[in-house]
């Protein structure tokens, strides 16, 4: 199951490291987002090896959009769920809301102007 959240990262936990049994190095670091709804809900999401680096571009308060797997393991009669990102990405609060970056702001339609100067079409 993939899922997309978008928030504002609240806190980073620390690195783990460690090695597997198979003697592979391995690193996880989890994170909290705060989603931006009408009532804020907070998430804990996971991140392994080549994306814990990923995770490190990112500082407390940016605003990003994760896009996670679920998934959920039996432990000792108990069921534990993961939030595991595959990918990160940022959401700059200046570059996201200027009109001049979404091409589909209405800010941004196309002016459609009778100059016969410029005009190449056969009719």
């Amino acid at each position: 199951m993939a899922l997309d959240i978008t928030g504002k990262i609240i806190q980073k936990l620390n690195k783990t490291e460690g090695v597997s049994k198979a003697g592979k190095p391995w690193s996880k670091q989890e994170f909290v987002i705060e989603t931006q709804e009408q009532y804020p809900r907070k998430v804990m999401i996971s991140t392994m090896n080549d994306k814990v680096t990923e995770l490190e571009r990112f500082n407390v308060g940016d605003m990003i959009t994760a896009s996670l797997n679920l998934e959920s393991r039996e432990y000792n009669g108990r069921w534990y769920t993961d939030a595991r990102a595959w990918k990160i990405q940022g959401n700059g609060s200046a570059a996201s809301s200027s009109p001049a970056a979404d091409p589909f702001h209405p800010d941004n339609e196309p002016s459609f102007t009778a100059d016969s100067s410029t005009d190449d079409l056969p009719f």
